[in-house]
């Protein structure tokens, strides 16, 4: 693919563009032939370019993604350069603040550019769309929290209970903020600064839970491989369900499929089914779809052991 065909996609895509977080071009998985090193986002009033690795196209791309951002009236153009060790974010437009906010269904994120994680991941959009649906009254355990976006659309859409539990304090404390933008009373919302894997006494204490998010990261070193630790999380979830409890199981490492997923809780937690998987969005479309984020949603139905 050629500059002129990667500018038309972006271009194609802001069309009607509002507020409203998007990702508008997917090079990641190799869906768009030797682009695989960049992503694009529209984030609120900024166009948002990560470029994962060193590529001979970079400066070209980057020219034509800032004429862009002038053309559709951005206020700012930011760069990220996830291959650089230090000075990897750059703003073109205007100077680069601590925070901005990012939209999605018209809840506001707090996020940070001068971080190579800014604090939010678009592609778990129809996770929590689904999460909305079914948590009305519902008591909600979220592990591996993060910045807590799952507790937000939780919270906002009548949840009884949220505990989140991260051993980031710092991206709790960022969770905390994200409720507070939406106007959100905390007087039900935990935050446990806890490693989890080494925490299931004081995660316990608040159970049995009506639902459980699993959204681990794929390799964290010396805290978490989704390849060994995943599965301690699955055996544990029976002591902290009860019967109906729906789980919310996501997996974004691109070498462990859909299948391994399945296998841990039909070998760790037998009586949760397999209900669905949810369609990741169009925008992230790749190649293979099991490269990409997996998400899985499990029934606990006491009757298929009684």
């Amino acid at each position: 693919m050629n500059i002129e065909k990667f500018e038309n996609i972006v271009k194609s895509s802001l069309k009607n563009r509002t507020n409203e977080s998007k990702r508008v071009f997917h090079g990641r998985g190799n869906f768009y032939e030797n682009f695989s090193f960049l992503t694009v986002d529209s984030i609120n009033d900024i166009l948002f370019a990560i470029f994962y690795e060193e590529d001979e196209k970079e400066q070209e791309v980057i020219n034509t993604l800032l004429n862009i951002a002038k053309e559709f009236e951005y206020a700012d153009f930011i760069v990220q350069k996830r291959y650089e060790k230090e000075d990897f974010t750059k703003s073109y437009l205007k100077a680069l603040k601590d925070n901005y906010i990012l939209y999605e269904n018209s809840l506001a994120y707090s996020i940070n550019f001068k971080n190579k994680n800014i604090g939010f991941f678009l592609d778990a959009k129809n996770a929590k769309e689904y999460l909305r649906t079914i948590c009305k009254d519902k008591k909600v355990l979220n592990l591996f929290s993060y910045t807590c976006s799952f507790s937000v659309v939780a919270a906002f859409f009548g949840a009884k209970m949220v505990v989140n539990v991260d051993m980031a304090k710092n991206a709790l404390n960022t969770g905390r903020q994200n409720h507070i933008l939406n106007k959100i009373d905390t007087k039900n919302i935990k935050f446990l600064p806890y490693n989890i894997l080494k925490s299931w006494s004081r995660i316990k204490k608040d159970s049995p839970y009506d639902i459980v998010i699993i959204d681990p990261p794929s390799f964290q070193k010396g805290s978490f491989d989704a390849s060994r630790d995943y599965e301690k999380i699955v055996k544990k979830l029976e002591d902290l369900t009860q019967e109906k409890s729906i789980v919310i199981a996501c997996l974004n490492d691109p070498f462990l499929d859909t299948q391994f997923l399945k296998s841990l809780f039909e070998n760790h937690a037998k009586s949760f089914e397999f209900i669905r998987k949810i369609d990741n969005l169009d925008e992230f479309k790749t190649i293979n779809e099991e490269k990409s984020l997996k998400i899985l949603i499990f029934y606990r139905n006491q009757s298929i052991i009684a």
